[in-house]
């Protein structure tokens, strides 16, 4: 069964998804690749554990913790690639950021590969089911530019903010 609670963050109102034992979904409402069909299919229970356990954590985020992803156990679904791309995306520290481009290096070296497309990487991080909690608004263009993240831009800047990101070498694109 998979089951469903929202969240009301200063982001917006926020889906979030369970299989009972673990986080599969995590969204921003109106976000690009939503997640609909989990949304639909899921039934509506707030008393679910690790549903608890996840808006405790975005309480605690929210109020400028920096609580641990690990402190929810994760269940994604997705190929090798983009469960290679989420995973490196756990591994960027509260106020950092990467690019697209360094992340497309760190992929092609855990796949063994001599390079990796920053676009196959930035589409991965836009699939990423877990917003918020899996980091994909601390990836940002090479350049500086604040663009690719699904929640929109003035989510990301806000997600930025809250984590004390020095935003003075970053811009939005036109």
């Amino acid at each position: 069964m998979v089951y469903k609670t929202y969240y009301q963050s200063p982001v917006g109102k926020l889906f979030i998804a369970s299989n009972e034992e673990n986080l599969i979904g995590l969204c921003i409402e109106g976000q690009k690749y939503y997640l609909d069909k989990i949304e639909k299919e899921a039934i509506l229970k707030d008393d679910i554990i690790i549903l608890e356990k996840t808006k405790d954590w975005l309480d605690r985020y929210f109020g400028k913790e920096r609580p641990e992803i690990s402190e929810l156990p994760l269940a994604l679904e997705g190929n090798a690639f983009r469960q290679c791309v989420w995973n490196l995306l756990c591994k960027i520290p509260y106020g950092e950021t990467t690019t697209y481009g360094e992340l497309a290096k760190e992929v092609a070296k855990k796949l063994n590969k001599p390079s990796m497309s920053a676009q196959a990487v930035g589409n991965a991080v836009g699939h990423n089911p877990i917003s918020i909690i899996i980091p994909c608004h601390r990836v940002v263009g090479k350049n500086g530019s604040l663009t690719g993240y699904a929640g929109g831009i003035k989510n990301k800047i806000k997600l930025l903010e809250l984590e004390g990101v020095n935003r003075k070498n970053f811009f939005i694109p036109k």
